[in-house]
């Protein structure tokens, strides 16, 4: 097992953050830093992966910036409230990248059972989400997401990473079609567990996470809700043209 260094960045604008990752991806690429996992939230921002359409796109961002990115996926959002883990990390011989995206969602599922709140995949999207059903009072509930995924891999070694929502403002995400699915919502991990979980407070859970599943030991997956089409009919895992030579 090589080493992994973990980094609590803070709150970071996303440009900064996207540049502190290009400078480690090549350290870690030449092998003169270890594999790193950065760990920060921005403030809020919109991102734009490279099978964004149009009309998904935040017709009014409400002040917040909207950049076109180098990752897979469509458009999703990052502000205070989420903690974002963008894992910069040469993946072993034998690990397929849809290993690496499993690892990272069983990461983001064991953090949420933490709290008390049961997660699952969907076969054909990516993320983490909370099933469909009916509250206490009767309320009807679509699926929804509450951990995002977006990868970038080059040389070997990924870019990019994961948002896990934990008290973020979803009145942002009604700017927008998360992730291109219109068929679902989006969720926090207060909200699914009845009181305020700040990122202080689900940092460290989502940290010994990582590692756990970045130690590359065997794992169970557990079960999945029933598996869904993307609507971009894209491929399961949102990678952008993975170079893996």
């Amino acid at each position: 097992m090589t080493e992994l260094r973990f980094v609590e960045v803070g709150t970071i604008d996303y440009l900064d953050a996207w540049e502190m990752q290009k400078q480690i991806h090549q350290r870690v690429v030449d092998r003169e830093e270890p594999d790193t996992v950065l760990l920060l939230e921005h403030p809020p921002t919109y991102t734009a992966g490279k099978r964004t359409k149009p009309e998904d796109r935040p017709a009014d961002p409400g002040g917040a910036p909207v950049i076109d990115v180098d990752r897979g996926g469509e458009v999703t959002f990052h502000g205070p409230g989420q903690i974002v883990a963008y894992p910069i990390v040469r993946l072993p011989e034998k690990v397929k990248v849809v290993d690496f995206v499993r690892r990272l969602e069983q990461a983001m599922i064991r953090t949420c059972a933490e709290f008390g709140v049961t997660a699952y995949r969907v076969p054909g999207r990516s993320g983490v989400w909370l099933p469909a059903g009916e509250t206490p009072d009767g309320v009807r509930r679509l699926e929804r997401k509450v951990g995002a995924i977006g990868l970038r891999v080059s040389q070997h070694v990924t870019m990019h990473g994961i948002a896990l929502n934990c008290d973020v403002d979803l009145g942002w995400y009604e700017r927008f079609v998360p992730c291109g699915i219109s068929d679902a919502g989006v969720t926090t991990l207060s909200v699914e567990a009845g009181r305020t979980i700040g990122s202080a407070e689900a940092m460290p859970v989502l940290h010994a996470q990582i590692a756990e599943m970045l130690s590359w030991r065997d794992y169970d997956q557990g079960p999945s809700l029933d598996p869904k089409p993307d609507p971009a009919k894209t491929p399961r895992v949102p990678l952008l043209s993975p170079s893996l030579t």
